[in-house]
């Protein structure tokens, strides 16, 4: 059949294809998704596994004004396809381009913005609950993943959508367990029995006319309803969302569009909660994907013929040399555990798991429980190493200050993707986690420079015996200066890189690097440079940022965090104390949601690569 998808124009013609059409539209998303993910990189096999269970959702809901909530949002390519982002799909990721999550800049049909998981439930229930207010008549559909349900959130909003019995559909995306035909059939059968209006009829009947029978019919009642649910247990999938106040449906095969269409149309019928458990296979329809559905979850370019990656990498990344370090360490000390919060491979913890099968812990989509797990090791004498993204530790804050900080508790956050990340955008970037810990009391902030740097602050945290967090960024891990001499790591010890006179630049982290290159750019104008290497946000080297005070007139301090509550608002916090006369000049990421795009045209972008803080230190040198 002739390309469908090139002659598709918007949502009113996905409405009057026939189901041969409708497959053939299918199969041109996929193409289209692998050929341009292939380019860009980005998330191919969840959406490869939600094309027909997409097509299924336009197909029975309007998204012009039903609401469709896709949690995380990484799966929703087929979904912007579809809602008018096809001629744009080329620019998916990349700077300036369409975002790879719902954005509602974007689209009308794009009604709530994700990127972290496990929201899904909880926002369509306050579109559900604030419709009944309003007296509006929609459908609100939230399609959650079931990673995503191992968090306690989503559970916490089913819990409560049930009690409402507001009407609310849930679609369970399942693509961890095979369909079988018996089951499917036997679950489509109690379906329908199950949702039709004459069920629920004689249900009330019956319950009226025990509940009528004077002295023993409510006994009676509660004796059948004692002897239903039994069996129920047995026969009915799903129980547990029964349970909680949710009519379940499926599971159904999630590549059928026919049978998700059916069991769409009766949710929406039905009312009140809907549970709609559907079985997709990750990686649908790419032979490479549906077999490492886990190296092409969130994927860089590669070849279309072969899956294999486009980017040979010369260095191994910071992530690659945690986990090496973490062996080396574990086989020396058996106290030592790690925990990751369902990212095993993205985390460089996947070696580290097969070596020490009962020293790891993948505590799934739960970063709350993570930490908490971490406190509990910790307090029996084990050494625990949360190793999670930055932006993803946000979801367990209450429990880094509660469960581990006041109790002075030698939990190390190895805190991955710190700064910026490049095309995820706003939900990911680690722009804050310097701002969300350097106010906590008992936890010690360190950030490496350079490769040997994290291996000695990794081995340093093995015997340091309070919280710790240690924030490095994605990508290339190497040794910056070769030749410069390697100090030991001391407990809040700056580290001097060169001494100067005329302008000094305090550096933490990935800025190191930059600032090194800004102090050559300098010294090459005559310019005298003091470079330091902060090592510590908590506990500055107070002793040594006095003393640079004392001999310069201008400080500048560089960080991958955003301002307030970061390495430089600590160090403007310590000379204001300390009566400094100078000027400073704190470079920082902005105070604003950065957008997606490669981490060098973000930080061009924002005036943080080595020319952009060169024109900024001229601008300041010629206004003193």
């Amino acid at each position: 059949m002739e390309n469908i998808l090139s002659k598709y124009k918007d949502l009113r013609d996905l409405k009057t294809m026939s189901n041969e059409e409708l497959y053939s539209l299918a199969e041109d998303i996929r193409k289209l998704i692998i050929d341009v993910v292939s380019k860009n990189g980005g998330h191919l096999a969840s959406n490869l596994g939600v094309v027909e269970l997409t097509i299924a959702l336009h197909k029975v809901f309007n998204s012009d004004f039903d609401k469709i909530i896709w949690d995380v949002g990484h799966q929703s390519y087929v979904h912007k396809i579809l809602t008018g982002r096809k001629d744009t799909f080329h620019t998916i990721r990349k700077y300036k381009g369409i975002s790879g999550f719902p954005k509602r800049k974007e689209s009308p049909h794009d009604i709530f913005e994700v990127g972290h998981s496990s929201t899904s439930i909880s926002a369509g229930l306050g579109y559900a609950l604030s419709r009944d207010i309003k007296k509006e008549k929609y459908s609100v559909v939230s399609v959650i993943g079931d990673g995503a349900m191992t968090a306690g959130m989503a559970f916490e909003a089913l819990n409560h959508a049930g009690d409402t019995g507001t009407s609310l559909i849930v679609v369970l995306n399942d693509n961890e367990m095979s369909i079988s035909h018996n089951v499917g059939g036997l679950s489509q059968y109690l379906s329908k029995i199950r949702t039709a209006p004459t069920y629920f009829k004689v249900k009330e009947d019956v319950v009226a006319i025990l509940n009528s029978i004077p002295g023993i019919g409510k006994q009676v009642f509660k004796t059948a309803e004692r002897a239903k649910d039994s069996v129920k247990y047995f026969l009915v999938p799903g129980m547990f969302f029964e349970e909680l106040g949710f009519k379940y449906l499926g599971p159904i095969d999630g590549h059928n569009i026919n049978d998700i269409v059916r069991e769409l149309e009766i949710a929406k019928k039905v009312g009140g909660p809907v549970l709609v458990h559907v079985i997709t296979k990750k990686g649908k329809g790419y032979k490479p994907a549906e077999e490492n559905p886990d190296k092409f979850h969130g994927s860089s370019p590669f070849d279309i013929s072969t899956g294999k990656s486009l980017k040979t990498p010369v260095y191994p990344s910071f992530s690659d040399i945690l986990g090496d370090t973490l062996i080396d360490l574990a086989e020396k000390d058996n106290r030592i555990v790690a925990i990751t919060a369902a990212m095993p491979e993205g985390t460089g913890l996947s070696k580290y798991q097969e070596k020490f099968k009962n020293r790891f812990f993948d505590v799934g989509i739960a970063e709350q429980h993570g930490v908490t797990l971490a406190a509990g090791l910790a307090s029996n004498k084990l050494k625990p190493y949360f190793v999670v993204y930055s932006s993803f530790l946000q979801r367990g804050y209450d429990q880094v200050l509660h469960d581990v900080c006041i109790q002075k508790l030698p939990v190390v956050f190895a805190i991955d993707r710190a700064g910026l990340v490049g095309s995820d955008g706003e939900t990911h970037h680690g722009a804050f986690d310097l701002s969300y810990l350097s106010h906590i009391p008992n936890i010690t902030i360190m950030a490496p420079r350079d490769k040997t740097e994290f291996i000695q602050m990794l081995e340093f945290s093995k015997d340091y015996n309070e919280p710790l967090a240690i924030r490095y960024p994605r990508g290339d891990c190497y040794d910056i200066i070769e030749k410069n001499p390697r100090t030991k790591i001391e407990l809040g010890k700056a580290e001097i890189l060169a001494k100067g006179k005329d302008i000094a630049l305090l550096a933490i982290g990935k800025m190191v690097e930059t600032g090194y290159e800004v102090a050559e750019k300098l010294r090459e104008q005559g310019k005298d440079i003091t470079l330091i290497n902060g090592r510590f946000v908590k506990p500055l080297d107070e002793d040594l940022i006095k003393e640079v005070a004392e001999g310069h007139s201008l400080i500048i301090t560089l960080e991958d965090n955003v301002k307030a509550g970061g390495f430089g608002s600590c160090i403007n916090d310590l000379l204001i104390e300390n009566s400094y006369s100078g000027e400073i000049l704190n470079i920082t990421l902005p105070d604003v949601f950065i957008e997606h795009g490669s981490v060098d045209e973000l930080f061009k972008q924002y005036n943080m690569d080595t020319q952009g803080i060169l024109n900024k230190i001229y601008e300041k040198i010629s206004l003193t």
